[in-house]
């Protein structure tokens, strides 16, 4: 069994022990998920570690195992790119921060950190499979703690927003199934006759346009669902708000789509993907623009955040269309800063909704007096989400421009004309938010609130840093994404390359 399946599976596995703890041992069950998940970000970093980035294009950590014997090229199998590898160690990140967050849930403990090591297995086992199927099992097995995530330890309304998540993930996923099978019986062209659903094999298929262009749409409609892209965002903004996942969800969640775009989409369907560009750059920078401008409308702190980053997902989807090196770089980036700034952002809103319950920001006000770390955390979070020159935020979204700018695909710099004005947008809804919760007068009621704990400044502190790291070393991560990146535009291109020379070839 290789370390990569072990690390995947190590969370789910480990946490089937939390039920032989008394159920008042919730001291005892806290420090045992919080070494779990430590556990698992210590192997992602053993992985990340022998990574080798100079390698170029190529999987590493693969761990092959027949499934379904010879009768169909179905098969466990996982590895990691330097795509995946990112999302990887940072799904373990967010899983360590999720579960030392965590301390503060009372009811049904045991249950409460089963579900979410479970989760983690489940988004570790996404990022690293490379059968499509086995993809889907992870991708399927995903909504089930989620579901009782939101439905038992969520807001007032946790049980709408747990349904309404549930409805609109199955049906995608569905839709997603359809697609996999589908492609698995055209897959037999290049598997001697056999269905397959081998990634590795499916990439090296010739399909014509109008296949791809239907298989497209088919995964295309279950991520952007994920995404959300505008106008399939309509859940979003609920399941946050009533969410005790926060971190988690905007952290990882949203980032599972973008991945599986690129992976899929992208590199199975080059010409339909190239075809498509200009119309999903064009709904890309609408929930840009979208996302911005509700955001600054809204009156509740997490809906805010929620629509921020639907915001952010706009610029990673048009930094995936833009096929160019720089965006798509900028990407990769992007999403790993908005995990780390919004995350951050809805810790403090979270543990203030958590202890006053008032969701309207205006109802708060002067708290840096009474939570300083707190205040501080959010204002360099907010700094880093509106794309601050030396943090994360400014780096992915810069490349991310000057790609789009650039791309031959999109034809026109407009796009990213006009996504520039969500950067702006993001100045006039995060610092009105920033001003109403901790200037101003602090009322008698707030001189009680809380500042943040020692985990609390221990995780603060950590993503913190991860953020200037990003900021103002993004070489060193960049680096490792680099050959995939140059292999991603060169598949798109080669099709478009090939056409060129058929035409000027003609008599």
């Amino acid at each position: 069994m290789s370390s990569l399946t072990i690390i995947i599976f190590l969370p789910f596995l480990l946490s089937i022990p939390l039920f032989l703890f008394r159920r008042n041992a919730i001291t005892a069950v806290r420090i045992y998920a919080s070494g779990v998940s430590l556990l698992t970000l210590s192997g992602s970093l053993h992985l990340a570690l022998q990574f080798n980035p100079d390698a170029g294009f190529q999987f590493q950590h693969i761990a092959l195992e027949q499934w379904l014997g010879t009768s169909a090229d179905v098969k466990y199998s996982v590895a990691l790119d330097g795509l995946s590898l990112s999302l990887f160690v940072l799904t373990a990140i967010m899983f360590a921060i999720a579960t030392l967050l965590s301390w503060s849930i009372e009811t049904s403990v045991r249950e409460y950190f089963f579900f979410l090591l479970t989760l983690e297995t489940c988004i570790l086992g996404i990022f690293s499979a490379i059968d499509l199927f086995l993809y889907y099992i992870f991708w399927e097995a995903m909504l089930i703690p989620m579901y009782f995530l939101i439905g038992m330890w969520g807001g007032k309304r946790r049980a709408e927003a747990a349904t309404k998540f549930l409805l609109y993930m199955l049906t995608a996923s569905l839709v997603m199934l359809v697609g996999v099978i589908y492609l698995g019986y055209l897959g037999r062209d290049v598997n001697g006759g056999i269905f397959t659903t081998d990634y590795q094999k499916l990439t090296s298929l010739s399909l014509p346009i109008d296949a791809q262009q239907i298989l497209f749409w088919i995964f295309g409609l279950s991520f952007f669902v994920k995404s959300p892209i505008f106008p399939l965002h309509t859940w979003a903004a609920d399941v946050y708000a009533e969410s005790p996942l926060g971190t988690v969800l905007t952290g990882l969640l949203l980032k599972v789509a973008p991945y599986a775009l690129i992976r899929f989409n992208v590199m199975l369907f080059p010409e339909a993907a190239a075809g498509y560009a200009p119309l999903i750059g064009t709904l890309a920078v609408i929930t840009i623009l979208y996302g911005a401008l509700v955001a600054a409308a809204q009156a509740e702190m997490k809906r805010v955040l929620a629509f921020s980053s639907v915001s952010h997902l706009g610029f990673m989807l048009l930094g995936i269309f833009a096929f160019t090196e720089e965006s798509l770089q900028g990407a990769l980036l992007q999403m790993l800063h908005s995990s780390l700034s919004t995350g951050l952002l809805f810790l403090v809103v979270d543990r203030l909704e958590a202890q006053f319950g008032w969701k309207e920001m205006h109802r708060y006000g002067g708290l840096k007096a009474a939570t300083p770390f707190a205040a501080s955390a959010f204002l360099f979070a907010m700094l880093a989400s509106v794309a601050l020159p030396g943090l994360s935020g400014f780096v992915g979204e810069f490349l991310i421009l000057t790609g789009s700018f650039k791309s031959a695909v999109l034809g026109t710099g407009l796009y990213a004309v006009l996504a520039a004005i969500g950067v702006i947008l993001a100045v006039v809804y995060m610092l009105p938010m920033t001003q109403k919760i901790f200037f101003g007068k602090l009322s008698e009621t707030l001189r009680t609130a809380l500042d943040f704990n020692w985990r609390e400044k221990a995780v603060a502190a950590a993503m913190i840093l991860l953020m200037l790291w990003i900021g103002l070393a993004p070489s060193s991560i960049l680096r490792i994404s680099v050959p995939v990146s140059r292999a991603t535009i060169e598949h798109i291109k080669q099709p478009q390359q090939a056409q060129s020379l058929q035409h000027s070839t003609k008599p």
